[in-house]
């Protein structure tokens, strides 16, 4: 082939794209790129392994842990408010005529003849040893404070309001589940002498 022949090829047209397009073009693939990680991050993050909400012994409050034991040497300790000079009743005189106590806040002193064996959430005094006498289980007001496991054998002051309860059968039988006695009436029906007590001195 000649130099004309060659010359006379056609050269080869470029493709010229509008600027409108190329933006459009360049917006498109944009997107491509943008899509999957947008996906990602709408993903929900894996949920932190979630602990089972705590629930409390049927029928009574227990705090999260026992109550430690109380020292083997002689010792006092205090629990809840400071005793504030409540009218102080006889232990025996509650027993034998709580109705005329009941509502009013009290001073009492008295053996702990038992205690709640689990955590320390109630215990019982009275003027003998005998289990199954009468006795009185001091609670704890809105089980703000518990007392030792082994308090069993140590002198109680006790301030705090007098109830005289009908207890639940459910009732009675969780705290004879803790080792306590619960009284009962003639017609069987569980009921005690209670103390709600704001504040509360053991010494052994």
């Amino acid at each position: 082939m000649g130099q004309g022949e060659a010359a006379a090829l056609p050269r080869p047209r470029l493709l010229r794209y509008a600027p409108g397009y190329m933006k459009t073009l360049r917006s498109a693939l944009l997107m491509l790129v943008a899509v999957p990680f947008v996906a990602l991050a709408g993903d929900p993050a894996p949920a932190a392994n979630k602990q089972p909400a705590k629930t409390s012994e049927a029928d009574c409050h227990h705090p999260p842990q026992a109550q430690a034991a109380a020292p083997k040497s002689d010792w006092t300790l205090t629990r809840g408010e400071p005793l504030k000079g409540a009218p102080a009743v006889k232990l025996a005189d509650l027993l034998s005529k709580p109705q005329e106590h009941d509502g009013k806040t009290v001073l009492i002193e008295g053996q702990v003849r038992k205690a709640c064996e689990r955590k320390g959430c109630w215990m019982e005094l009275a003027t003998a040893k005998d289990a199954k006498g009468p006795g009185v289980r001091v609670t704890f007001k809105d089980y703000g404070f518990f007392v030792p496991l082994d308090s069993a054998g140590s002198q109680a002051r006790v301030e705090g309001v007098v109830q005289v309860a009908e207890l639940s059968e459910d009732r009675a039988k969780h705290y004879e589940s803790e080792g306590a006695t619960v009284p009962r009436g003639t017609d069987g029906k569980p009921r005690e002498v209670q103390l709600v007590a704001s504040g509360v001195e053991l010494r052994r």
